[in-house]
């Protein structure tokens, strides 16, 4: 809803700028929209991927491969920077301070220099690692 100011004598442009109430809220939507579910999601799914690239030597199905993983690993970043941008909030970091080095850690494992550079399963399962100890936080979270 959009409150309009009336026009009256000595209305000024600054007064029809200011805000007729201020509001806040916690995040853009409900909080029930957010979940690390779906960053452990494409995170398997790569995972799965890398261990169907290694068991096979057909080149197309190879190229195929390479092609999904990528955006599955591109998924996985967007996934938690949703997360650490618009649901973590200042409190969330004062409380837990490993929260910016954490999701940091976990895109740059989904990041070129990670999943999506690499078909090494040891590096996914560094990533659903990461994404585990988000999903602790991000549920004890929701508790309180």
């Amino acid at each position: 809803m959009i409150r309009v100011r009336p026009l009256t004598k000595g209305t000024t442009t600054v007064s029809l700028l200011r805000p007729s109430m201020v509001v806040s809220a916690h995040c853009d939507l409900p909080c029930g929209v957010y979940d690390p579910a779906q960053a452990r999601i494409e995170a398997e799914s790569v995972k799965a991927i890398m261990e169907k690239y290694a068991a096979n030597e057909d080149p197309a199905f190879r190229a195929r491969a390479v092609v999904i993983k990528e955006e599955r690993s591109d998924l996985v970043k967007h996934h938690l920077w949703v997360l650490w941008t618009d649901y973590f909030k200042p409190p969330h970091f004062e409380k837990y301070p490993q929260l910016h080095e954490l999701f940091n850690e976990a895109t740059k494992l989904a990041g070129a220099g990670g999943t999506k550079g690499t078909f090494d399963v040891k590096v996914a399962d560094q990533l659903l690692e990461k994404i585990s100890e988000i999903d602790t936080i991000f549920w004890e979270t929701k508790k309180a």
